[in-house]
């Protein structure tokens, strides 16, 4: 696997120097310099499919061996068509306006000064992440394009193909005239190296989790870096009894059974009483013709019938992530807002209704990252919402909020424009 490394603390505080240093010159690179190293690594990958190809299958056959199940070996698996989606989305996010540097609200102060402030990038970020190397490519074109260092530490499983990329990002850096160092791949799998990632504000800004609950758990309670995270996706939709039935059929029908294994998903569906009569038998039998396991309320579970099992209390706050959905019938709107506030994650949470008042009483009154109106949960991305790309998507309030971005990936600082100025 990995070349062992004796002193990973040492490692780390070796790399964390590298990439402080990189950083400042990555600060100043001009979009120029950022977008060829861009396309540069795109294209190195795209004329290395066959050894990006074999070193995954290094990872495959690892972890068929440690016997990962076959959902875990998919998201593993680096498929033509994912490596095809690696090339295409480092194109893209070329292709992105720079936001840095960018000098927005300037305004006159009475002292005639000019103030405004201008988009600066983070500095150093570290990302940890599991199983996906894709996250490899895709991490590191939006650290670089925002005019960030980053360390990527990805999972053991992944160790090979994750490689394989680094010498493609190291090659795309080089032709631009870039510090290699500006994205490091860490080269250990040792668990020590995330301890240590977490632990050095002095080199690391920021740090980004991206992988299961337990991860995310860890590094937000040990770091002594800020993190951009989020927990849990608790996703729910709401049917209003104002609501346009066929809409609300295909939004809840959407939001569930597109793709179960996402954050977006909806994990529980609530309907007025006033309309749960007339739509939850069809809605029931779709959600069972496709697999779906419906675990309900009494009320709920006295409309729709023995094709329903009783919900416990835990059902309500957990994210499945799988054919399983909790439904619960609600009084009204006021009850609908209660249940989010309660169980909710502040992930993303839709109301299908047709009635203006009552949708923004919604979009005011349920304080999660995203908030929508007669439409699927599933938007609740990056790409989806025209950002162009995104690391992740934070539940936090600090900072970055929703679909994190290249904006997300920067920061502002006070600018101020004076021609002699002086303070009386």
């Amino acid at each position: 696997m990995s070349e062992p490394i004796k002193d990973v603390a040492q490692y780390m505080s070796t790399v964390g120097r590298q990439a402080r240093a990189a950083s400042r010159i990555l600060a100043r690179a001009s979009s120029s310099a950022k977008n060829s190293a861009l396309n540069a690594i795109a294209d190195d990958l795209d004329r290395n499919h066959i050894a990006l190809a074999s070193a995954n299958k290094k990872d495959l056959a690892a972890g068929a061996a440690k016997g990962l199940d076959s959902a875990l070996l998919d998201r593993l698996a680096l498929t033509p068509a994912r490596i095809d989606s690696m090339v295409n989305g480092l194109h893209q996010i070329a292709a992105l306006p720079d936001p840095i540097g960018s000098i927005f609200d300037m305004n006159y102060m009475p002292s005639g000064i000019q103030v405004g402030r201008m988009r600066v990038p983070l500095g150093v970020v570290g990302i940890i992440y599991e199983s996906r190397p894709n996250v490899t490519a895709d991490a590191a074109a939006l650290c670089l394009k925002s005019g960030n260092a980053t360390l990527l530490r990805g999972g053991s499983e992944a160790y090979h193909s994750n490689q394989a990329i680094a010498d493609s990002i190291r090659a795309g850096l080089k032709l631009a005239g870039l510090p290699l160092e500006a994205v490091q791949v860490i080269a250990t799998t040792d668990r020590a190296a995330v301890g240590s990632m977490i632990s050095m504000p002095e080199y690391v800004d920021v740090i980004i989790p991206r992988g299961g609950k337990g991860l995310i758990e860890r590094i937000s309670k040990e770091a002594r870096v800020p993190v951009i995270k989020h927990l849990d996706g608790i996703c729910h939709v709401y049917i209003d009894d104002q609501a346009d039935p066929e809409k609300a059929f295909n939004i809840a029908i959407n939001a569930k059974t597109q793709r179960y294994g996402t954050c977006n998903t909806m994990e529980t569906l609530l309907i007025a009483e006033g309309i749960a009569e007339k739509m939850l038998p069809r809605l029931a039998a779709t959600y069972l013709n496709k697999g779906v396991e419906l675990r309900g309320c009494p009320r709920s579970c006295a409309i729709i019938g023995d094709d329903a099992v009783p919900a416990t209390e835990q059902d309500w706050n957990t994210e499945y992530l799988a054919p399983i959905l909790s439904v619960r019938v609600v009084r009204d709107l006021d009850a609908a807002i209660e249940h989010i506030a309660r169980h909710g994650s502040q992930h993303t949470d839709s109301i299908v209704t047709e009635n203006y008042t009552r949708a923004r009483r919604f979009l005011t009154e349920v304080d999660s990252s995203s908030v929508m109106v007669n439409a699927s949960t599933r938007f609740a991305d990056g790409f989806e919402y025209g950002l162009g790309a995104e690391i992740g998507i934070s539940t936090d309030k600090f900072h970055a909020r929703g679909p994190v971005g290249l904006e997300g990936l920067t920061s502002v600082k006070y600018v101020v424009l004076g021609d002699g100025h002086i303070r009386n």
